[in-house]
């Protein structure tokens, strides 16, 4: 089927889904998260051939983590799912109710998007995440993954669509599988609301550039943590190691660690030693490397996500350093600062021009999922519609409803009726 036709199915589905009673949706949820369940041994064979062929081609080592779809991402998939069921509908809710004048009503009332073109990294179980979101927003999804994640990502939308068989309409779901496929997926203005680009800052560049659909940019995640002079150590240690290693390939990590100068002394051997014992490579500034061995620092990675073992420091003199310094190289994803000084957070907190911005925490609780959405289709660094982990209320809308009782535009302009702007 071309793009064009798949894009006009979605457009069909997503008026039916509008309208699909939660419970409906819910049911297709559990149906999907049942057939998903039957695949699974199939589903990871071939995950493992897409895996083995990766390795052959070279594929660099954080994409290689992102392709596995190994037992305890398959549980988490299942587990996302229950957690969208248990979420409440974010469909027809009525966000502001006002009299316009006696008998004449207005209510904005949260609806779907419509059709969401989604294009994102070598994650399988992101296709999963990102489909149900859009189910249970009552939105339609064209979905393009990952070419090494081709053949995983077809069997794991052939389960969904036998789940939600007889529940959801034709067309509510579908895979695009090559270049060619985005490229003209970028034509269907007509027919699709939504492009969402999960990957670097230039990828992200180009869609915006070649098509004329609205685009909610999720860029790259160059994130920072910066301990203040009054931080506490080991915690500071703790939550730092945490930030860069629970996992590498991913863009919530932290990849630029920012020290303060009266706390460094303190505070950098022996995060340094908790960081080497991960596996990290430390690259540090001259200031840094007085105080622990390591490699040098280039300009060019104060604005690199590694998304690797990798981590640049740099000792800076105050909280306003650290936030000039975030605010020019960051990626706007997730910022944290660790300190016990009030002012100090509270001063990160208003100064970070950023989606996150965190303090005495790792930038890994970065998620959807963590956050209490479910899932998430990606984090949005954008300032326009949604900020942050996109969930379900990213994925929605809203329309206005105007209820009258004969009223018309030439009462008012004669004095016949007068407005009176009144919230119910």
């Amino acid at each position: 089927m071309q793009i064009k036709d798949l894009a006009q199915a979605a457009r069909q589905a997503s008026y039916t889904l509008s309208s699909l009673p939660v419970a409906e949706r819910n049911k297709a949820l559990q149906g999907i998260q049942s057939a998903l369940i039957r695949y699974f041994p199939q589903i990871d064979r071939q995950n493992q051939a897409d895996v083995r062929a990766a390795e052959e081609e070279k594929l660099a080592g954080p994409l290689l983590k992102r392709l596995r779809f190994d037992e305890k991402k398959r549980k988490d998939v299942i587990s996302g799912i229950d957690s969208l069921i248990a979420l409440p509908d974010p469909l027809g809710k009525t966000t502001l109710a006002r009299e316009l004048t006696p008998g004449l009503n207005l209510y904005r009332v949260s609806c779907p998007i419509g059709v969401i073109g989604v294009i994102f990294e070598s994650r399988p179980d992101a296709l999963v995440q990102i489909a149900t979101l859009c189910l249970k927003s009552g939105n339609a999804a064209l979905l393009k993954g990952g070419r090494e994640a081709l053949g995983t990502n077809r069997l794991l939308m052939q389960a969904m669509q036998e789940g939600a068989k007889g529940i959801l309409p034709d067309g509510w779901a579908a895979l695009l599988e090559t270049r060619d496929d985005v490229k003209e997926m970028l034509d269907q203005d007509k027919w699709i609301d939504l492009i969402i680009p999960r990957g670097s800052n230039a990828f992200v560049r180009y869609i915006m550039d070649n098509t004329r659909i609205p685009v909610m940019g999720h860029a790259e995640g160059l994130c920072h943590t910066y301990v203040d002079a009054s931080a506490d150590t080991d915690q500071a240690v703790k939550i730092t190691v945490d930030a860069k290693t629970q996992a590498l390939a991913v863009c919530n990590a932290t990849e630029t660690l920012l020290v303060h100068r009266d706390i460094a002394a303190a505070f950098l051997p022996p995060c340094a030693d908790a960081l080497r014992a991960k596996g990290v490579r430390l690259l540090g500034d001259a200031e840094t490397r007085k105080i622990i061995a390591c490699e040098p620092a280039a300009d060019a990675d104060w604005e690199t996500e590694y998304l690797d073992a990798i981590l640049s420091i740099k000792v800076v003199s105050s909280v306003d350093e650290a936030i000039a310094h975030i605010n020019r190289f960051g990626s706007h994803h997730t910022d944290a600062i660790l300190a016990r000084d009030e002012k100090a957070q509270q001063r990160f907190l208003s100064g970070v021009d950023s989606a996150g911005v965190y303090v005495n925490c790792s930038t890994r609780f970065a998620d959807g999922y963590r956050y209490g959405f479910g899932a998430e289709v990606g984090i949005s660094t954008g300032k326009l519609h949604a900020r942050g982990p996109v969930g379900l209320e990213g994925l929605c809308t809203y329309k206005y409803h105007l209820i009258g009782s004969g009223q018309t535009v030439g009462e008012a302009e004669a004095g016949v009726i007068r407005y009176t702007h009144r919230d119910l």
